[in-house]
């Protein structure tokens, strides 16, 4: 197979859940993928599953200078971007009677400052006719507690990238987004709730799934892939809901 043959893909939050399982697959299609995360030790491991053409790199996608050096590396390594797939992203859990600064600050340092800064610095260098590619969430269209600040984050991104697929239309860029329901992968386990309370949410979350269960990284991967294909090259500026119906019945 080869929908993405001498493509080259940047993906964010690529050391593990959908974004490592993106890449794999961006890999069989004949991509050539960087892969970035905020842990040294999880690219090195994952870099041992990987076949292709790949490189890592190190980078908090929070930090200004960390989103340079992401888009530098890349281009150096593989010349201009077809497509950046924004990924990266944390889902903290809080009620609003406990909502703090912190909360707030990391949120969206990484879930919305992030995205926007590496787009600003990749865009001189994606090709035109490329694709940019955001994950963001169901919890933008329906309402769960704890996740206000989350949610708020996703709401967010989502506005920001239907402005700048206006932007980028004379360039032929397709910008689209991706909102995954429950999808079994690490993010879940770091929402920080007790390993009882983790359980029986997960399970409350499957049984309002209409296809009563959690979806899986591959399935996202494979969503990503048709977007950024040429699969999918009249579709422009939608969010594609990925959740077994759970926002749709």
């Amino acid at each position: 197979m080869s929908k993405l043959k001498n493509k080259v893909a940047i993906i964010t939050g690529a050391n593990s859940g959908i974004g490592l399982a993106t890449a794999k697959l961006f890999l069989k299609e004949g991509a050539k993928v960087v892969l970035s995360g905020r842990r040294q030790e999880a690219l090195d491991e994952v870099a041992k599953s990987l076949e292709g053409h790949f490189i890592t790199v190190l980078a908090d996608v929070s930090k200004p200078e960390d989103n340079i050096k992401l888009i530098k590396e890349a281009t150096n390594a593989y010349g201009n971007i077809d497509i950046l797939f924004l990924n990266a992203g944390i889902a903290p859990i809080a009620p609003v009677t406990e909502i703090d600064e912190n909360h707030y600050d990391d949120t969206f340092n990484i879930n919305v400052k992030g995205p926007i800064l590496a787009i600003k610095a990749a865009l001189p260098h994606i090709n035109d006719g490329g694709t940019i590619l955001f994950t963001s969430s169901i919890v933008n269209k329906k309402a769960f507690d704890g996740f206000g600040v989350y949610s708020a984050s996703k709401g967010a991104l989502r506005s920001f990238s239907k402005v700048l697929a206006s932007e980028v239309k004379s360039r032929g860029i397709r910008v689209n987004t991706i909102a995954p329901g429950p999808i079994d992968t690490p993010i879940f386990g770091k929402m920080g709730l007790p390993e009882d309370v983790l359980e029986e949410t997960g399970k409350e979350f499957a049984a309002m799934v209409p296809l009563g269960r959690f979806g899986s990284a591959d399935e996202i991967a494979k969503t990503a892939l048709f977007l950024a294909s040429e699969d999918a090259s009249y579709i422009n500026g939608v969010e594609l809901e990925v959740d077994g119906g759970l926002s749709q019945i």
